[in-house]
Formats: C-alpha cells, sequence, structure tokens
C-alpha cells in the first residue's frame, strides 16, 4: 500500500500533488503504513480515503479504495456511519464495540460487526483536517457467541428434560419398591441406564443417537453375546434417545429375571426395519423385541413400573403404538411409529 500510495496519481483529487501534502497528512499516512493494525485516513472535506494493507481484507471484494470519498466506499452503510464521520469532524472520537452494519463487500448483501474508533486528526493549528480509523472485524467473534447462546440455551432445555426423566424414574421406583435395597438397585441400574444414553449423545454432540450404537451400549451388561441386533442406520432425538435405553434396560433386565436371559438356552432377537407404504404418511418404523429358549412365559396378573415405563416413554417420544405380547414361547415387545416421527430416518428411503 506505501507503494501504491506513492504511486497514485494525486493531482485528480482534492489532497493535489503528494510533494504538496500538509505535515499532519505525511505523518499519518507514515503511522499506518508501518502499522500492523487495520488503520485507514480519511482525509479533508472530500473525505479522500487512505487505507493501509491491514484495511484491505475488511473491504472485502469493493474496488479499488485508494483516493476514493469514504462515503462512496461505504455507500450502502453510509446512512449508518456517516453520522459518526461527521461527529469526528467535529472534534468528537467514538469508540464502538461489535457494531453492526449492513455491507456489501462479497457481492451480496450481509450483516458485519466491527470495533472501531474514529479519532480527528489535527494540524499543527489545532484544527480538524481528517479522521483516522481504526478497526477490526468481529464478526466472527459475534456469531460464535451467538450460536454459543443459542447452544446454552437448548443444553439448558435438554438438561431440564434429563432431570424431569430422573426425577421421574426415581419417584416411580421408590413407589413401586417394597424395600430399601430394591429401591436402592432400581434406582441405581435405571440411573445407570440413562447415564450410557447421554453417553452416545454427548458422543455426538446431543446432536442425534445412533439407534444400533444405543442398543449395544444399553445392552452391554445384560449378557449380550445372546442377544442379536440388526437393523438399517437410524438415528433417535435424544429424547427419542433417553427413552430407547431405559425401554432396552427394563426389558433387558426382566428377560434376566425371568425370560430369555434366564436360561443359557434363551436368545433374544432385537431388530427393527422401515416398512414402505405407498404413500409418505403410511410409511412406518417398527421395531421388535424377541425372546426365544425361555422359560414358559405367563402373562403377569398387574402391570408392573418396567412395563409401564416402556410404553408410556415409547409412545409419547415416537408418537407410535407399543404392544407387550406375553406368548408362551416367549415375550415379544413390538413399537410401531410413523416414519416422519423418527429422527434421521427419513433420509433412508
Amino acid at each position: 500500500m506505501a507503494e501504491a500510495i506513492r504511486s497514485h496519481y494525486w493531482a485528480a483529487t482534492p489532497l493535489g500533488a503528494i510533494e504538496n501534502w500538509p505535515a499532519a497528512l505525511k505523518t499519518t499516512v507514515s503511522l499506518i503504513v508501518n502499522s500492523r493494525f487495520p488503520q485507514c485516513i480519511v482525509w479533508g472535506p472530500g473525505l479522500v480515503t487512505i487505507p493501509n494493507d491491514a484495511f484491505l481484507p475488511i473491504l472485502g471484494d469493493k474496488p479499488a479504495v485508494l483516493g476514493r470519498p469514504f462515503s462512496d466506499v461505504w455507500s450502502e452503510a453510509w446512512h449508518e456511519i456517516g453520522p459518526i464521520v461527521e461527529r469526528a469532524f467535529t472534534g468528537q472520537p467514538t469508540f464502538i464495540e461489535n457494531f453492526a452494519m449492513k455491507t456489501d463487500r462479497f457481492g451480496a448483501d450481509e450483516e458485519a460487526h466491527f470495533t472501531f474508533c474514529y479519532s480527528p486528526i489535527r494540524d499543527e493549528n489545532g484544527a480538524i483536517v481528517g479522521m483516522l480509523d481504526t478497526v477490526t472485524e468481529t464478526s466472527f467473534a459475534v456469531r460464535a457467541d451467538q450460536q454459543l447462546k443459542i447452544l446454552n440455551r437448548e443444553l439448558g432445555h435438554r438438561l431440564k428434560n434429563v432431570l424431569a426423566v430422573t426425577q421421574a424414574v426415581t419417584l416411580q421406583t421408590l413407589r413401586r419398591s417394597t424395600t430399601l435395597d430394591q429401591a436402592k438397585a432400581g434406582v441405581s441400574e435405571r440411573l445407570a441406564a440413562l447415564g450410557r444414553a447421554t453417553d452416545v449423545l454427548t458422543a455426538s454432540e446431543w446432536d442425534a443417537a445412533d439407534l444400533g450404537a444405543l442398543a449395544e451400549v444399553a445392552l452391554a451388561g445384560h449378557q449380550s453375546d445372546h442377544i442379536s441386533v440388526g437393523g438399517p442406520l437410524v438415528q433417535l432425538s435424544s429424547s427419542q434417545a433417553i427413552a430407547m435405553a431405559l425401554a432396552l434396560h427394563e426389558l433387558a433386565t426382566n428377560a434376566s429375571k425371568y425370560g430369555a436371559l434366564s436360561v443359557q438356552a434363551g436368545r433374544i432377537d432385537l431388530s427393527w426395519k422401515i416398512d414402505p407404504a405407498p404413500n409418505p404418511e403410511g410409511i412406518r418404523f417398527t421395531l421388535c423385541w424377541t425372546e426365544m429358549h425361555g422359560p414358559t412365559v405367563t402373562p403377569p396378573v398387574s402391570k408392573g413400573f418396567g412395563s409401564t415405563l416402556i410404553e408410556r416413554t415409547l409412545k409419547s417420544a415416537f408418537k407410535g403404538n407399543c404392544v407387550l405380547d406375553y406368548r408362551p414361547s416367549g415375550l415379544i415387545f413390538t413399537l410401531d411409529a410413523p416414519l416422519a416421527a423418527v429422527s434421521g430416518a427419513a433420509g433412508l428411503l
């Protein structure tokens, strides 16, 4: 930029030939061209622009600005910054942080943010002859801060949901327990299942949870070598992942105590699929838990907390139907839900 200033045809501008410039202008030009901080001189009534090299990236793809009026350079935002420039030329310095400004630097309108100082430049007699614009762009930092606030609000919302589930599971476990040891074991196991679900969600930054990975983690402590798991790639939302993890825990716990996992020969098949239909509204997501080669099953006299939790949480999270079928040959649990309600499944078709 120093070379560009020396070779520029200044005679065609209000500044005139460079050898006739006043001392204040020559001194300020020398200061900015030797600075790595973005700076720009705005000189005289014509607002003639003289930037340094560090200032150029702020201009983006704007046409060459050297020697042009500052009001032309930032014409699209002059209604915003023009009054601030006027104050600088009356002797009032201005410092503004993260100033939002509509601008066109790359062929399209955008909102950019700048922290800048407009400082009056005085000659040897104290008269104001120009303005020094010292500026840094903060667009990225401002957007990052805005995104962080959004993420924090979303995290707070998700934490409240997890705490609500934790509270509900704990209270219901305590209400249905007949001994303190039973209550302690039930709460501990269910909270551990909840924790494993949050581990899967945390690995994906709580964006979504892969059903296959979730099932593997949820069933890890329940003779997983006796359980076959399979199905297409399906991503669950955070609420669906938590509901599914708790449901799988209850199914596996029941199977370990009374069902297929209580005997050596017992096996469980956990599978899910997408059932096509003539129109998108009819496409279904189906998950099935099938127990085989276990003890003869007798339907329970009343619903326990486990079956209630399975039916209520999954029905709510997936907006679907849940069926626990206590067949003599083995328990079969089925979840049938519209594909549109399953986060990430729609992309499979």
